[in-house]
């Protein structure tokens, strides 16, 4: 077969890689609908990658083979591609927020709907949060960062391929550019992947290998194909790779860097070997999920995201009739809108198909633009019925930001951020929990005169030697051993209260389905350990009890019990049940979930008083009662989100505080008249 022969074949129809397009929408589906066994389904866009810088490279490099290569027809075939059903989405999503979505979360939705349109959604999740962060299913349109990934990649690798033809016109000069950025694009996605995970994730510059090995794959497929037995072992190997990857990957393995390689190397196999009669791939069934898997992977997600909004995720009957939903939805996108939509462009010129995708997505992205200036329309009737509850659970420390979210260890204790009088009352240490009862202090210290101090360091547990495995510097530890020193110079009779976020540095968080608990502690003291091994509670129930220890040797200290994590966002679910008929309007978690979460701790913190007399403080009965931790006092949440409190929270709290103190004074003058006495 002529160079030219194969160059054609493998630019035909593919049935292997229209299978290998169902095995990774089936794969993202089942995951984001959490069926069990998919725990590392999202490699299916890993997948897609690899299959679509194959199809690139094999487009771009054929038409400058014959010199018919327009970059202007090239960009206008992939947005005929993506484009209408993407638009058609943010519309749905557009006009059923207006009715259902509190107005941040419609405002929220507005710049999305913008960024996904303007394929920098990527960048967008990336500056937001984490992909697998629990919080990710408010985000209606999380999906899309694929799609701009895929698209920031089609506006660089065409420009690429035509200056390494330009400089000489062979496949080689190709095979050379594509395999230096993919080595520095490996190299910096394993390098980067564990510090920056989230960049990582999202960023091109990290995921740029996976879609160029695929254009590899087609380069060396033109001068080495497959065929055979040996072609039939390739697939085989290759299906293996992407079948182990999607069975027993999962979220908490660090992603992409190395673990990537299994699932690309697996997908590039598949389309290396070329088996066209494969029943992995051509079975009338995959095949018909591959045609629409482009609208279903769209459709999909805001269907999975629904099913948490309205609480039913964990509801098998549900899951089941999203999943249908899915199907539906995807065949009538497909056929209504994907085939429809590029005969009418296809249909007409080019300059006139460029006109009406620009006026199409002007129409959208005009509206998009005033709802998020307006933000969030707060006239809509769901968003004045919602105002109330998010402006209540809002109330935060109006210092916060001065005083913590961007202190670093030599600031905390350099700046002294105080709250309250002239003279010294209390030092609040800790995390963002403390953080969130720094005011309550102040506002139950006995006199008017008095300050509370604020130390307090984001994720910064209060265990002397905590190390984090994504800070080298080691900011927590040097700022707790500053804080140790600095304390010594305060007067001794002024307590120090240690408050945190205890379970989540030894379990991770307590969010709904424990997913994102993470596999590999990313705190330790010694040296990082297996989740929940003993060596790793022992130590830091030892780091617990010493550090308090070591306060104590200078000071009265408290130790605060961890306060009720409820697991959901507390001001964003009341909304949410205010229009769900019949659901349970508050939200809480039983004491039996909290000690079961907290038991550790507990034991902790009470041996730590038997050792060195520091004494506990209890938030529980302040804000449990009948056996149920809730999220709000009398309808007015006193959470910001599912786990730290807000000003209401903090002030139900002022009871505790107070108490401690005058026990303190208590304490303080019995003293006092045991030692006059004694000196009488």
């Amino acid at each position: 077969m002529s160079q030219t022969d194969n160059n054609r074949d493998v630019r035909a129809f593919r049935v292997d890689i229209n299978g290998l397009r169902a095995w990774a929408v089936v794969a993202v589906i089942l995951y984001h609908f959490g069926v069990p066994g998919f725990t590392g389904g999202f490699v299916g866009v890993d997948v897609f990658f690899v299959i679509s810088g194959f199809l690139m490279t094999s487009i771009i490099v054929a038409g400058l083979e014959y010199r018919k290569f327009s970059l202007m027809n090239f960009y206008l075939a992939r947005a005929k591609r993506i484009l209408p059903a993407l638009m058609a989405l943010c519309v749905t999503l557009l006009l059923m927020g207006w009715f259902v979505l509190a107005q941040g979360e419609y405002k929220t939705l507005a710049h999305h709907v913008i960024s996904a349109l303007t394929f920098s959604s990527n960048s967008t999740f990336w500056k937001e949060s984490g992909y697998f962060d629990v919080s990710s299913y408010d985000k209606w349109l999380l999906h899309t960062w694929s799609l701009s990934v895929e698209w920031q990649f089609y506006l660089v690798l065409p420009m690429a391929l035509m200056a390494a033809w330009k400089f000489k016109p062979s496949h080689l000069s190709a095979f050379v550019v594509l395999s230096v950025v993919a080595m520095v694009s490996l190299l910096a996605s394993i390098s980067l992947s564990s510090t920056y995970p989230s960049a990582s994730f999202y960023l091109l510059p990290m995921r740029a290998w996976e879609m160029l090995l695929g254009g590899l794959v087609f380069l060396i497929s033109l001068r080495l194909p497959a065929s055979g037995t040996a072609a039939k072992c390739i697939a085989l190997l290759g299906f293996t790779l992407i079948a182990y990857s999607i069975a027993f990957i999962s979220p908490s393995d660090v992603w992409p860097g190395w673990h990537a390689l299994i699932p690309v190397l697996g997908t590039s196999c598949v389309i290396a070997a070329s088996v066209q009669d494969s029943p992995l791939t051509n079975l009338r069934a995959l095949q018909w999920l591959g045609d629409r898997s482009y609208s279903l992977y769209l459709w999909h997600w805001p269907i999975a995201a629904a099913l948490v909004y309205l609480e039913l995720r964990q509801d098998i009957g549900a899951t089941t009739a999203g999943l249908l939903i899915t199907l539906i939805l995807g065949h009538i996108s497909y056929s209504a809108i994907e085939l429809k939509s590029k005969s009418i462009l296809t249909a007409n010129s080019t300059r006139t198909a460029y006109l009406t995708i620009v006026a199409a997505m002007a129409l959208i992205l005009v509206p998009s633009q005033l709802i998020k200036t307006d933000d969030g329309v707060p006239s809509r009737p769901v968003a004045i019925n919602s105002s109330r509850i998010f402006h209540d659970s809002s109330l935060r420390n109006p210092r916060l930001r001065e005083c913590f979210v961007n202190a670093s260890k030599n600031k905390v204790i350099t700046s002294q951020c105080s709250y309250g009088g002239n003279e010294l009352g209390a030092i609040v240490i800790g995390d963002s929990h403390a953080a969130s009862i720094v005011r309550a202090v102040e506002r139950s210290l006995p006199s008017k005169s008095l300050n509370v101090l604020d130390w307090e360091l984001h994720s910064c547990a209060t265990i002397l030697g905590l190390k984090l495995i994504t800070d080298p510097k080691n900011t927590c530890s040097e700022f707790l051993e500053l804080a140790v020193e600095k304390q010594k110079s305060l007067p001794a009779d002024v307590p120090i209260i240690i408050v945190n976020r205890w379970s989540t540095y030894l379990f991770g968080p307590n969010e709904p389905d424990r997913q994102a608990e993470v596999s590999t502690p990313t705190f330790y003291i010694d040296k990082p350990y297996p989740p929940k091994a003993p060596e790793l509670l022992a130590k830091m129930r030892e780091g617990i009890i010493s550090t308090a220890c070591e306060f104590a040797k200078t000071r009265p200290v408290y130790l605060v019990r961890p306060f009720p994590e409820l697991k959901i966002s507390v001001p964003k679910t009341m909304a949410r049940r205010a229009f769900i008929p019949g659901s349970n309007k508050r939200v809480f978690i039983s004491m039996e979930e909290y000690m079961q979460r907290n038991e550790f701790v507990w034991e902790a913190q009470d041996a730590a008083s038997k050792k060195c007399g520091v004494r506990i403080l209890n938030p529980l009965p302040y804000l449990c009662s009948d056996g149920k931790c809730y999220g709000d006092h009398n309808g007015t949440p006193i959470y910001v989100d599912d786990d730290h409190l807000n000003e209401h929270g903090g002030d139900a709290l002022i009871p505790m505080f107070s108490e401690a103190f005058h026990s303190q004074d208590s304490q303080q003058t019995a003293t006092s008249h045991h030692v006059n006495a004694a000196a009488q």
